[in-house]
């Protein structure tokens, strides 16, 4: 059983006028051996998002390892995961989309409503009205659509990245704190490996591009070669003497 932090979404929208406590950190536990070392399904929604509503690189996806984040050890990667559920101070990964539906559904049964949901962990008690149905909630797109959204709004507000961060989780500056920090080093690595992996892409098409011009050098001199070769053997024909 794997068992790292999740700090639980808690928006706090002075903007919007809703206003949400602060859920304590919790633990997330993986429910199924069986979940995949990896995953791009909330990683791939996040960065369509950031590009659509012009964030900044890599914020959502801090935001989303903060809240959904999941530690494989195997393979040393963290990654968010889309059936998450935060309820009573835990956070769950399900092992489907189906199996996390049921859960919402067993705790709001039992009169839970305080409940964080998806990649983003959006809270279902203050954003009643952020999905239809409790199916598009655990939508990636959806789901990441929503905080994309929000996070602009929050950014606009405050006028700041680092406040938006923070007033994403809590206004109370006791309870957001830990968490901007947390989600800005989460950043700062997302984007030291992204510039990384640019410069390794860029430096690759340099070599692929070298190695194309050589091997067409080395094509036209071969080419040369054999004109060359056939031009000689012409003449010493014409001549009658052998090439």
């Amino acid at each position: 059983m794997i068992r790292h932090r999740l700090y639980p979404i808690a928006v706090a929208l002075g903007l919007l006028g809703v206003w949400a406590t602060a859920a304590p950190a919790a633990t997330l536990t993986a429910l199924s051996e069986n979940i995949p070392a990896e995953s791009n399904i909330c990683r791939g929604a996040i960065t369509a998002a950031e590009k659509h509503y012009s964030l900044p690189f890599g914020i959502l996806q801090a935001i989303s390892l903060a809240e959904s984040g999941r530690w494989e050890k195997k393979t040393r990667a963290k990654f968010a995961w889309p059936w998450t559920v935060t309820a009573h101070g835990t956070g769950k990964f399900y092992p489907s989309k189906r199996t996390a539906i049921a859960a919402v559904r067993a705790l709001k049964a039992e009169g839970v409503r305080n409940i964080d949901v998806g990649c983003m962990q959006i809270n279902l008690h203050y954003h009643p009205r952020a999905f239809e149905t409790l199916e598009q909630a655990f939508e990636p797109a959806a789901n990441v659509r929503y905080a994309a959204r929000l996070f602009a709004k929050l950014r606009a507000a405050n006028r700041s990245i680092t406040r938006a961060v923070a007033h994403y989780h809590s206004t109370t500056r006791a309870r957001n704190l830990p968490y901007k920090r947390k989600v800005m080093k989460l950043w700062n690595e997302e984007r030291q490996r992204h510039y990384a992996a640019e410069r390794e892409r860029k430096q690759q098409e340099w070599l692929d591009r070298r190695d194309r011009l050589m091997a067409e050098k080395e094509r036209q001199r071969r080419a040369w070669e054999n004109r060359r070769a056939r031009a000689g053997w012409s003449q010493n024909a014409a001549a009658g003497s052998p090439p």
